[in-house]
């Protein structure tokens, strides 16, 4: 079983990243519990399928183990900005950096192309070799749309031991699936019956 299939088939996915691709993407990095880790960026194939199924890569772009690196690299900057604003704090200036510099990779001005059949139009570039640039702006863009945008305080962390997830929070709930919230659930009765016990 290949580590995709693994990791759709323990959680879905956590509640916002539906609307947020920046929340898919920092959360393609899972910690289970016994240990376990998946990472959907893992490999440059896993990485390729990921690009792929959320429209940031053709299907057969290739992706090398360099372009792998870069977002992962991304990721954790990403992971970071999260969890400072989650916890208050000032952003780390490395990952600020990092997002500018993705998002400074995005094209700023739809170009004037021509079709022959069609005549003229406007577009934005993105040749083969410019696919990792565009997902690298994409991924960025929509990581500053949520941290400055309305939901930015509905933004918070798994309460769920190891889960390392980022979900949008609704009500009171702080899981990203039920399977954390019912491992909660179960990890705070286990210790209230502990602590009850006589001794």
């Amino acid at each position: 079983m290949n580590e995709p299939s693994i990791a759709e088939s323990v959680l879905p996915p956590a509640p916002g990243a539906e609307d947020y691709l920046a929340l898919d993407f920092v959360n393609s990095a899972i910690a289970l519990p016994g240990g376990q880790f998946i990472d959907l960026l893992g490999t440059p194939e896993t990485t390729n399928r990921w690009l792929a199924e959320r429209g940031l890569a053709p299907a057969d772009a290739g992706v090398q183990e360099m372009c792998t690196t870069q977002l992962r690299s991304l990721r954790e900057h990403v992971r970071a900005l999260f969890a400072a604003r989650v916890a208050g704090l000032p952003a780390l200036p490395a990952a600020l950096s990092a997002v500018n510099v993705a998002l400074s990779k995005a094209p700023t001005a739809a170009l004037l192309q021509w079709d022959d059949k069609s005549g003229p139009y406007r577009a934005v570039p993105c040749p083969t070799d410019e696919i990792l640039d565009h997902a690298l702006a994409t991924l960025a863009a929509n990581t500053a749309d949520l941290l400055t945008g309305p939901d930015a305080e509905r933004l918070t962390a798994c309460g769920s031991t190891p889960c390392n997830r980022y979900l949008l929070r609704h009500g009171r709930r702080h899981w990203c699936s039920t399977r954390c919230g019912d491992r909660a659930r179960a990890a705070r009765a286990y210790a209230r019956r502990a602590h009850a016990k006589p001794r």
